[in-house]
């Protein structure tokens, strides 16, 4: 494996639906967007160094996308896709939303722990998800451990692996999201 290469597994195809009583960041209101982030997951040998796959690296992989600003919007609708591409050793993906102010720093409204390890291995489990019928193939639990509102179902339709998850954002005193996600493997 060459040094540097980042090997990717598959794309991660977010639909940002929408956003409900997301918290006042400005005078009576707020101009969101969300921020996902999608790093390498890494095992901290000690205080200086990281260690992915028996091997000391310096640089982190990590990719940020962001969606469009909804301005004066408390209950915005995006309808809007991001791209992830993912790699072998992937992490969580990180939501956060943001306050987009003109002549400051943006202001944090939130934010959330997406995990995509249940997704990804319930699409890899079944192949070829074009081979099936629309079905259930697996469930991320809603729990006290994540921003769950329900337990979020994975399955197959119309060929594609996508799981419907609604959350409420942490670290802020209101908001939730709503967004599908969609696997696409480049494994074959």
């Amino acid at each position: 494996q060459l040094e540097g290469m980042v090997e990717f597994i598959g794309l991660l195809k977010v639909t940002l639906k929408k956003g409900t009583n997301l918290a006042v960041r400005d005078m009576m209101t707020s101009d969101p967007y969300v921020k996902l982030t999608l790093g390498q997951q890494v095992k901290k040998t000690n205080s200086n160094s990281w260690r992915v796959n028996g091997y000391f690296i310096a640089d982190l992989f990590y990719q940020t996308v962001q969606s469009t600003v909804k301005k004066s919007n408390l209950n915005p609708v995006w309808n809007e896709e991001l791209m992830l591409s993912v790699p072998h050793d992937y992490g969580s993906v990180k939501l956060q939303v943001f306050d987009y102010d003109t002549f400051s720093a943006d202001d944090i409204m939130g934010e959330a722990g997406i995990d995509i390890q249940p997704l990804i291995t319930s699409a890899m489990a079944f192949g070829d998800p074009e081979m099936f019928g629309d079905m259930q193939i697996g469930k991320w639990l809603k729990s006290h451990d994540n921003a769950l509102i329900e337990d979020s179902i994975i399955n197959i339709s119309d060929g594609k692996v996508k799981q419907e998850v609604h959350i409420k954002l942490q670290n802020v005193e209101s908001g939730e999201l709503e967004l599908e996600v969609e696997w696409l493997s480049l494994e074959s």
